[in-house]
């Protein structure tokens, strides 16, 4: 399966051309650093490029203040990793290991020159990307997260981290590790607790303050308008925030949970063109998000629109779940769907605990050998099924139907027929959950059987509910729920909804196919739409 970065020490030691150092030159300026001095800690902006010309830069442990690895950058290096295009921050130290010259340029300034320059963009992206696979393969990180088996709280910064690429430990509560972890905490090893950097506890705990610490949660002053806000990170929002970069639109992308969207849950597309051996939804969504930071496309999340409104004078103001506003001339909405809650007694209770909607890397390491189970009959369901049969014991795909044809890809419904470690239960749903702080069984009804479970997961990826109603005041919809675009919504092109200045792509657009291939095509091409509105 294709992935992100293959080639680790080739990307990693790409040097960039006399050329590009020559525009580094005239852009920045020469900086040094004394033997033992710190370049960065922890949490500091990565708010300049730093070229190495003389010396050599080592990354530091935080506890210890050692080297942290025994590699270092030298001449002809650069520091920092994919962070740097969003403005992120430094989750290790990093040290002069020898007196060093470097050239330090503002990241404004080299975001602009990599614009301009797409064969160095090309050499610095493909490096930062390279730096950021290997820091999460090998928890190259100062974010500690103790607890993930035994606290709902610090399992969803997992998740949040996880779907967004952010690199992480992980501990046991009480371990070894987690007790010298937490010693310059005072949390003697025993407590659920998330760290940064040596001793930065973070008081309870949430996905939202672990961005901000991480300079995800990129904040937009008040009173600023951008050319167009995009909310919703899935395909479709992430392909307009490329193109709306590309065609020179300042463009802020808002995202409540995790860039990818519901296809950032799917652990491996097949059928998406240009990838033959097939692909993660988070790996493509992920590239794409890249693209978007290079063309100069924010991101702020996790952060959820509540409200929309239209000042007098054709303004949009999207209101977030922070009262911050966000103010444009245009707006893309490609919220997406979401999968329904079933109408069970507990559910609540047990999400986050036994009750998922993803199946990733994250949610598998809750399988192991265990019995799991799936509601649905979709492809994402499919997918789920295939890629959680590795580590499980045994996968139970509950449809409610009598057969997947009309809902899941010959391809993928032929491959869980095959699979012995996968069972397809028609007629099938679940009736009861039980278990006391987290689900260890599931009551189902099958064909009119009642059939108990011992299961500790089970994934619902059933039905589409639309992220609407935080604009239904200013478009209209469908009966459903979904944005009614083009003649249904009297607009004068596919994408318009009813409100002029508004367009609507994606999943969450009614009528819409209901694929990856079509979000991305829908987002890249709706741009051209929003750029004729905001020029008009």
């Amino acid at each position: 399966m294709d992935s992100l970065a293959p080639d680790l020490r080739q990307m990693i030691r790409t040097p960039l051309h006399d050329a590009h150092v020559e525009e580094l030159h005239r852009i920045g300026e020469i900086v040094s650093y004394a033997k033992g001095d710190m370049i960065a800690e922890v949490g500091d902006p990565m708010d300049r490029f730093l070229y190495l010309l003389e010396g050599e830069i080592e990354l530091v442990d935080p506890y210890t203040r050692n080297a942290y690895r025994p590699d270092r950058l030298g001449p002809t290096q650069f520091v920092g990793e994919i962070a740097f295009l969003g403005g992120g921050s430094y989750t290790l130290p990093m040290r002069a290991y020898a007196d060093c010259r470097v050239i330090a340029v503002p990241r404004p300034a080299m975001l602009a020159a990599m614009a301009r320059i797409p064969e160095m963009s090309d050499i610095v992206i493909t490096v930062f990307a390279a730096r950021r696979r290997r820091q999460i393969e090998d928890n190259d990180t100062s974010l500690k997260l103790i607890g993930v088996d035994v606290d709902r709280n610090i399992r969803r910064i997992a998740e949040f981290a996880s779907r967004n690429r952010i690199p992480f430990q992980t501990m046991e509560a009480g371990s070894p590790n987690a007790s010298a972890a937490g010693a310059a905490c005072d949390l003697s090893g025993h407590e659920p607790a998330v760290i940064f950097g040596k001793d930065t506890v973070i008081e309870d705990p949430t996905p939202a303050r672990v961005a901000a610490l991480l300079g995800l949660a990129q904040e937009v002053e008040d009173g600023t308008v951008v050319d167009v806000v995009i909310v919703g990170g899935g395909p479709a929002g992430v392909a307009a925030g490329v193109y709306a970069g590309a065609e020179g639109l300042s463009a802020v992308l808002v995202e409540d949970i995790a860039v990818g969207g519901q296809a950032g849950t799917s652990s491996r597309i097949e059928n998406y063109m240009g990838f033959p051996t097939g692909i993660s939804g988070a790996d493509l969504v992920w590239r794409g998000e890249v693209q978007a930071m290079k063309f100069g496309t924010r991101f702020v999340r996790p952060r959820r629109a509540t409200a929309l409104e239209r000042r007098e004078d054709g303004i949009f103001c999207v209101t977030l779940d922070t009262d911050q506003q966000l103010c444009a001339r245009g707006l893309v909405v490609a919220t997406g769907v979401q999968y329904r809650r079933l109408p069970l007694d507990r559910l609540e209770d047990f999400e986050g605990q036994g009750i998922y909607y993803a199946a990733t890397e994250m949610e598998a390491r809750y399988c192991k050998n265990a019995e799991v189970v799936i509601v649905g009959g979709g492809n994402s369901a499919g997918q789920a099924a295939m890629y959680l049969s590795r580590t499980a014991r045994h996968v139970h795909l509950l449809v409610r139907g009598d057969s997947l044809a009309a809902s899941m890809s010959d391809y993928l419904s032929s491959r869980l027929e095959a699979d012995p470690r996968i069972t397809i239960h028609y007629r099938t749903q679940i009736s009861e959950l039980k278990g006391d702080e987290a689900m260890t069984q599931v009551r189902m009804d099958r064909d009119g059987e009642d059939w108990l479970l011992d299961c500790p997961a089970a994934f619902i990826m059933v039905g589409a509910a639309p992220n609407t109603g935080w604009l239904s005041e200013l478009c209209a919809l469908d009966d459903k729920g979904f944005v009614k675009t083009g003649a249904a919504a009297g607009g004068d092109s596919q994408f318009a909804t009813s409100c002029p200045g508004v367009f609507a792509v994606g999943d969450v657009r009614a009528t819409s196919v209901k694929r990856v291939a079509s979000a991305v095509g829908e987002g890249s091409v709706v741009i051209s739409q929003v750029w004729e509105h905001v020029n008009a």
